[in-house]
Order: structure tokens, then C-alpha cells, then sequence
């Protein structure tokens, strides 16, 4: 049982990335997907979550109207749609699987977490 979240980079501020977050050894489709960053010398915080089914998508204030969240289960896969990119994105994101979204915030109710991808934001 495997998450890997890839598509991390380099973007200068204003631009676009997006992460990947995809599953082996087990299927995204009875799982909602949360989205968490951490920034060097801070706590790691939640960015958003992704309901089972992709009706529900929840997001940070920090980040609304820029990220989006979406799901493909045919590839098992979940992605983060970043725009408006700013210096203060910069962070090792993570994504990580959970029974639903309800109380998405909190990190002690994920199951399986993935090992991060590095998105640096400057020009």
C-alpha cells in the first residue's frame, strides 16, 4: 500500500503546478484524499480534501481560489491544481488517504500518507 504525490518544481510567483497523488497496492475509490504542506521551520498544514466520489472539495483559506482538487479513479490517481502560485506555497507537499473528509483538518485521521514532492515558489 503505496501513496506517491509527484509533480513538484520550480515555478516562479503567479505561476501553475500540478501534483499528482497516486495509488498502488490499493484502490482510491472508497478513499478521500487530503492534501497537506509543510514549510521549512513550520508545522505541516492542510491545503485541501477530496471527497470519495470528487463532490466534495475542501480548502485552506490561504489557498482558496487558486488550488483546485480533482480525481481520476480509472487511474487511481488524485490531483491538485495549483495557480496564482505565491513564494508562501513553497513547501513539501503531501497527500494522504482517509475514510472521508469530515474533520479533514486533522491529521491523526489519515490512514496512509505519501512521501511528499518539494514545490519551491521564486523568481
Amino acid at each position: 500500500v503505496q501513496l506517491q504525490a509527484s509533480g513538484g518544481g520550480l515555478v516562479q510567483p503567479g505561476g501553475s503546478l500540478r501534483l499528482s497523488c497516486a495509488a498502488s497496492g490499493f484502490t482510491l475509490d472508497y478513499w478521500a484524499i487530503g492534501w497537506f504542506r509543510q514549510a521549512p521551520g513550520r508545522e505541516r498544514e492542510g491545503v485541501s480534501c477530496i471527497g470519495v466520489s470528487g463532490g466534495t472539495t475542501l480548502f485552506a483559506d490561504s489557498v482558496k481560489g487558486r488550488f483546485t482538487a480533482s480525481r481520476d479513479n480509472r487511474k487511481n490517481t488524485v490531483y491538485l491544481q495549483m495557480n496564482g502560485l505565491k513564494p508562501e506555497d513553497t513547501a513539501v507537499y503531501y497527500c494522504a488517504a482517509t475514510r472521508s473528509c469530515k474533520g479533514w483538518g486533522s491529521q491523526s485521521k489519515y490512514d496512509y500518507w505519501g512521501q511528499g514532492t518539494l514545490v519551491t515558489v521564486s523568481s
